[in-house]
């Protein structure tokens, strides 16, 4: 690669003798009309979040923000869709790169359809993934995370992920921004116990971090091994020189490979938006539910028979409880014990009758309204804390096993646990469309470094529209696999090994310097961010 080359790409592997891959053009002037709705979906965006939250605090009968709440909320949010705009241009390599050299579609197309995907997967997504992240988040600090202290918490894990998403961006190094964020929250966790003169290792969900050490291991011999293997099975049923020869010019490549490179290059952009866009979706409630409870706190849209079903449905879980239990009287402070029990995942005598007397307490408040946005003000962030201890206490007893537990327990434990969830886990379409935008246009900006880095810098040669094929349908395949599981592997890493891959499996050689760098920056993700999220997260609460 000539002087001039080297220097505007962030430099590139010195000393070997192999001709560097040919460069696909990428710089293209942006049209005014191009600037126009850029700049039109951004400040729009904005604007409907803004008119939803002041809709939103008014119908709720909440007095208005005062001068300091409503600041730190216009802040909070503004890093949180920062987060995600960020999380856009730094995984639009997961779905473009390989579509860009193999000239199946131009860089700036690809991009504008990949934003496009992004934002519709957003859109259409579950919402599972939301609060599966704040699961993770100490419980401490998610039952008060209005206090100083949770606020300290979101400002540090969020910032904490993009600081280290822009880093290792602007090195052109592909890495995950999953792992990153579970990162932050694991060095959240562990300042706060040592800062309350616990041992550290308390309050983290060490299984967890445990399965994403694991995968930020096995991913990227997932991917090599897997594209590879695919390649070379392609080699044998496809015998299309074709295929395996690098593009001339700007041909693009034979009408099925190119609709099969276009549509994993959807997919992937699809699954992209509907799982990363959640965890900002996640983080945002907290912060909705932390500055304005009125609001946000219970779903003001479970109505009247549901309100109803909910109540028989505590009753009939409480009677259960209470028959496990021999009714043996509750401990002094049932929340105390629930809140141990979620934060160190170890029962005790006092985990049952706790949850039943909680159960009680929860049904006598609602059976008092026709509907929750009738509870009073006053009474909304204790009943939301009260519902959301009761949930995941649950949850884990299903984990865990409880013994002693018989089926019919069981059953109106899942029941009950459906209708806490219903009532506190919900996500307004307007949290959905601002997400989606932030994502949307991220994924349309910044993208070309990491792009460049998986389409040039990985191997020798210049991608092959086999290569390109095998890498985006090991990456599209791994992302199905992980939402259908619930594993947290990363298609980051998937796909930049699975360049790797092809490359080995095509004896087309890699850039080692690159290859080296992707290692460093695979394996220093987790601890970075942990350490990072951590430092911000002490700093913060001095001042917080």
């Amino acid at each position: 690669m000539s002087q001039a080359a080297t220097s505007r790409h962030g430099g590139t592997a010195q000393g070997h003798h192999h001709a560097s891959p040919r460069r696909v053009a990428m710089d293209r002037d942006h049209g005014m009309l191009e600037k126009f709705l850029f700049l039109a979906l951004l400040l729009g965006g904005l604007g409907y979040a803004g008119y939803s939250i002041w809709q939103d605090v008014d119908a709720a009968g909440a007095d208005t923000l005062t001068l300091l709440p409503f600041l730190l909320l216009v802040v909070a949010l503004l890093i949180a869709l920062g987060f995600e705009f960020v999380n856009g241009f730094h995984d639009t390599a997961n779905a473009v790169a390989t579509v860009i050299y193999t000239h199946s579609l131009p860089a700036h197309v690809a991009v504008i359809w990949s934003g496009a995907w992004n934002f519709l997967g957003v859109l259409l997504s579950s919402g599972a993934v939301a609060f599966g992240i704040v699961s993770l988040l100490p419980v401490e600090l998610i039952l008060h995370v209005g206090s100083g202290a949770g606020m300290a918490m979101v400002f540090a894990l969020l910032i904490a992920a993009i600081v280290w998403n822009l880093g290792t961006w602007w090195l052109g190094l592909p890495a995950s921004s999953s792992h990153t964020l579970i990162g932050s929250i694991i060095g959240v966790g562990i300042a706060n116990q040592l800062l309350q003169g616990r041992d550290g290792t308390a309050g983290v969900d060490w299984g967890q971090a445990a399965n994403v050490g694991y995968s930020l291991l096995l991913s990227p011999v997932v991917g090599f091994v897997a594209a590879g293997l695919l390649f070379i099975t392609l080699k044998v049923l496809v015998r299309n020189p074709a295929l395996y020869r690098e593009p001339k010019g700007n041909t693009p490549p034979p009408w099925w490979i190119r609709s099969l490179l276009v549509l994993t290059c959807t997919g992937v952009s699809f699954a992209h938006g509907s799982n990363d866009g959640q965890k900002g979706m996640g983080l945002i409630m907290l912060i909705l539910i932390g500055i304005v409870p009125t609001a946000y706190a219970l779903n003001h849209a479970v109505n009247v028979e549901e309100v109803a079903r909910f109540s028989a449905i505590a009753q009939a879980t409480e009677s259960s409880l209470l028959t496990l239990t021999a009714k043996a009287p509750p401990p002094a402070d049932p929340r105390a014990a629930l809140t141990a029990y979620v934060r160190d995942r170890q029962a005790s005598p006092d985990t049952l009758p706790a949850l039943a007397q909680v159960t009680r307490e929860i049904a006598d408040m609602v059976a008092k309204h026709q509907s929750l946005s009738q509870v009073p003000a006053a009474s909304v962030s204790n009943i939301r804390n009260d519902m959301y201890l009761a949930s995941e206490t649950i949850r884990l007893m299903g984990k865990t096993g409880e013994p002693g537990v018989d089926a019919t327990a069981k059953s109106n434990l899942s029941a009950f646990k459906r209708e806490l969830d219903q009532a506190t886990k919900f996500i307004p379409l307007w949290v959905k469309v601002a997400v989606a935008i932030a994502l949307g246009l991220g994924t349309m900006v910044g993208w070309k470094r990491i792009v460049v880095t998986v389409g040039e810098k990985i191997g020798k040669t210049h991608l092959t529209y086999a290569q390109g094929g095998a890498a985006e349908l090991v990456a599209m395949a791994t992302i199905g696999a992980a939402d259908m599981y619930g594993l947290p592997v990363s298609t980051t890493h998937v796909l930049s090994s699975g360049v790797a891959g092809t490359m080995a499996a095509n004896r087309s050689g890699l850039q080692m310097s690159t290859v080296r760098n992707l290692l460093m920056a695979w394996v220093l993700t987790l601890p970075a961010a942990i350490v990072l999220s951590g430092t911000l997260y002490a700093v913060l609460r001095q001042i917080m």
